[in-house]
């Protein structure tokens, strides 16, 4: 297998980052669901997706980023 035939599998990035913008997340509505979401990671009873209890703090931040996006576009 050559890498021109499946340059996505070989470079590593197989899918693309969806990219926030930064001025999204400085709103007020951002700041406080960041502030939510984060305050429930620290009390223990974040949970993901598929219901299981976060316990990585990356992992908190990634969905405060991710609901925070959400808010501000409208969505849900």
């Amino acid at each position: 297998m050559t890498s021109g035939q499946f340059p996505d599998l070989l470079s590593g990035g197989g899918a693309m980052k969806k990219r926030i913008p930064k001025k999204a997340l400085r709103s007020e509505k951002a700041k406080d669901k960041i502030a939510t979401v984060m305050k429930e990671f620290k009390q223990g009873k974040l949970r993901s997706g598929s219901g299981q209890k976060v316990k990585s703090r990356k992992q908190a931040i990634a969905i405060a980023l991710s609901e925070a996006y959400r808010k501000v576009k409208g969505k849900k």
